[in-house]
């Protein structure tokens, strides 16, 4: 199995998780509730795209891809692989418990691990990309 056109598409699948995570915010804040609705259902089916990706590339590789940047840019693209990964654990879990608040309509819960949750997986989105680029593109 061929799988090495999956770390673009994962990063692809990160980076639209993103917009659907943000027009999601925006159509909250705006009370557009069924919008808001389609668009974090959006990101959960992305996001969900992206493990399955993500677990079938590195199960079917044996391609170990180490970062050759140096000096401040080899100590960025650790901290952000680091607070990355640490945080990458937890989307699942939070992300499936905010959801099951928002659909059963336990609007109070659903707030408040919202609140953790959004911030979380957004930035979890956004450096899975920035992992992808710099690991990639800018210093391949």
């Amino acid at each position: 199995m061929n799988v090495s056109i999956l770390p673009p598409v994962n990063a692809g699948l990160n980076a639209l998780a993103s917009v659907f995570l943000a027009i999601g915010f925006y159509c909250i804040r705006r009370k557009r509730i069924q919008k808001h609705r389609a668009m974090m259902i959006s990101a959960v089916i992305t996001s969900g795209l992206f493990l399955v990706s993500y677990l079938t590339y590195h199960f079917n590789t044996e391609m170990v891809t180490t970062f050759k940047g140096e000096g401040l840019a080899r100590t960025l693209y650790f901290i952000i692989l680091v607070s990355h990964s640490i945080l990458a654990v937890a989307v699942p879990f939070l992300a499936a418990i905010t959801l099951y608040r928002g659909v059963t309509m336990k609007v109070e819960l659903h707030r408040r691990i919202a609140r953790w949750t959004l911030p979380i997986w957004f930035y979890v989105s956004m450096t899975g990309v920035a992992v992808y680029v710099m690991l990639y593109h800018l210093y391949a």
